[in-house]
């Protein structure tokens, strides 16, 4: 969110009164139980060291998502890492529930990936499979074989092979900071630098493509919104109005981009075409209206509004004047982001008669609304594109870290990232 957009909210959600409506379930921790599976140490034909450990990254993928417990690998040790010589019972022993096996060989100078995953309780080989690559592509191969396994378990498409965009500001002597755009794998992993200013840099959005990333630039000493170019890192500056430009977001088409704009008065989020520059205004009130999200309709856009007193989120469909309110408990609800299967709304939170800010998702069909963070001054929450896991920006012992959780609450924990501080995080569509 736009700094002063921020600052006019909170002023307004603390002098703000209590809003009455029914109280739905408040779930404040993880519940659900974890599946156990093991993943054992791959198999290495070679006479060199890798520089990754395939299995390791694999079994933090399969735990980052909340849903599955590798069996800890000091158990695994003498026990057989070949799929023909698997013995169901000693897996049974240790309590894996499912074993996923792999081996490396050399093939004409690149490293060929062969695994298998089984089942325990019934005995059968579930999925067979391989991939190729070279020794700096070992983790996008471990990657790849998480996916398989999680989308053969759960039916769920997996998000290990996504990406995540965040910025970072580094002090430089005591007047300059460099803030840098920075994109990583989803665990933090191979950050790349995109763009590197001495301006600000806000909000940065992929498209639904993942080829283009949207931001806010303030490299005109005036916030900007530009489109970048992820390859080729070529650039189009896209709106140049007066006051805010701000909380670019793409449609689920990748054809429009709704942003906010404050060139009549105060905040209202508009939607641009992108071929014509046709400028469309969503919103028409005397609130502050920010942070948009589309639906998966791209009709229906997500926002924050203050227009009940105190920031809430609404939902508005293109076209039509009437928004709908969504979120009813606590003081303070902000920075929409759904799932892909916009069953669940995930938000920054603040409940009644607390001053924290924490992540939270509420279930839209039930009401249910879920605390996901145990830490405090959280923001910018942005979800996998399979809905299984989020990242924030946070403060951890005095800095601003990301951290990622997954969805059930299970598991939280920070994400390595470069010095100084970080923040807005974007997280990457599926790609290809």
């Amino acid at each position: 969110m736009n700094s002063l957009i921020r600052v006019a909210l909170l002023g307004l959600a603390l002098l703000a009164g209590t809003v009455h409506a029914a109280d739905p379930l408040l779930i404040t921790s993880g519940t659900d139980r974890a599946t156990p599976i093991a993943v054992v140490p791959f198999g290495w034909e070679g006479s060199t060291v890798l520089p990754e450990d395939m299995a390791s990254i694999i079994g933090n993928d399969l735990r980052n998502s909340g849903i599955f417990e590798p069996i800890p690998r000091q158990n695994m040790i003498s026990l057989p890492n070949r799929a023909e010589e698997i013995i169901y019972r000693d897996w049974q022993a240790l309590g894996a529930q499912y074993v996923l096996l792999g081996s490396l060989v050399p093939v004409s100078g690149r490293l060929q990936v062969q695994f298998a995953l089984f089942n325990v309780t019934t005995q059968q080989q579930l999925l067979a499979g391989s991939v190729t690559g070279t020794n700096a592509q070992l983790r996008d191969m471990a990657h790849h074989v998480a996916d398989q396994a999680f989308e053969k378990l759960t039916g769920t498409k997996g998000a290990f092979s996504t990406r995540l965009l965040y910025v970072t500001a580094e002090r430089l002597g005591t007047t300059n900071t460099r803030y840098t755009l920075q994109r990583s794998d989803y665990d933090g992993a191979r950050a790349v630098t995109l763009l590197q200013s001495r301006e600000p840099i806000l909000s940065p959005r992929y498209a639904p493509d993942g080829k283009r990333i949207a931001y806010v630039s303030f490299e005109q000493k005036r916030p900007r919104i530009f489109i970048q170019h992820v390859d080729t890192g070529r650039r189009e500056q896209i709106t140049n109005f007066e006051g805010l430009n701000g909380a670019p977001a793409f449609s689920p088409d990748g054809n429009r981009l709704a942003f906010v704009l404050s060139k009549d008065g105060n905040p209202e989020i508009y939607v641009m075409d992108l071929a014509s520059r046709q400028l469309q205004r969503v919103t028409n009130h005397y609130a502050i209206d920010t942070e948009p999200f589309w639906g998966r309709d791209g009709q229906t856009l997500y926002f924050t509004s203050d227009r009940a007193g105190r920031p809430q989120i609404y939902k508005q469909r293109l076209g039509s004047n009437a928004a709908e309110r969504v979120t009813f408990v606590g003081n303070y609800n902000a920075n929409p982001k759904l799932s892909a299967d916009e069953k669940t709304l995930v938000m920054i939170h603040r409940q009644d008669g607390y001053t924290n800010f924490k992540v939270a998702a509420q279930d839209l069909q039930r009401g249910n609304l879920r605390i996901l963070s145990d830490t405090t001054l959280d923001e910018s929450p942005t979800v996998a594109p399979n809905g299984t896991m989020l990242t924030y920006a946070t403060r951890r012992q005095g800095r601003e870290v990301l951290m990622l959780v997954s969805v059930n609450g299970r598991v939280r924990l920070p994400l390595p990232t470069a010095q100084g501080e970080v923040r807005e995080p974007s997280w990457s569509p599926y790609l290809n």
